[in-house]
């Protein structure tokens, strides 16, 4: 039970930085806590989807690279999403 909880709470805590670092990135600012897990976790899925397709290594442990990762993915979100809202 305990490791669960703990698991969930990294995945939160990953969200939260990626989607912060990634509004960073994009446009300046964070989207708030909630907005910056949500995007964060929905960059982490398209992150480890991309890098599974190129088959990118990056030579980091594990907590390390899935932040990476989660980062790109956000950033690649946050460009999806601007692209959409200028159309």
């Amino acid at each position: 039970m305990g490791a669960e909880i703990t698991q969930i709470l990294v995945m939160l805590g990953i969200g939260a930085v990626a989607g912060w670092l990634a509004g960073i990135i994009m446009k300046g600012a964070g989207f708030g806590l909630i907005g910056n897990i949500i995007v964060g976790i929905v960059g982490s899925v398209i992150g480890t989807f991309v890098g599974g397709l190129l088959s990118v290594n990056l030579g980091v442990g594990p907590l390390l690279g899935t932040l990476i990762w989660a980062v790109i993915g956000a950033v690649i979100l946050l460009f999806i999403i601007g692209l959409v809202k200028r159309a």
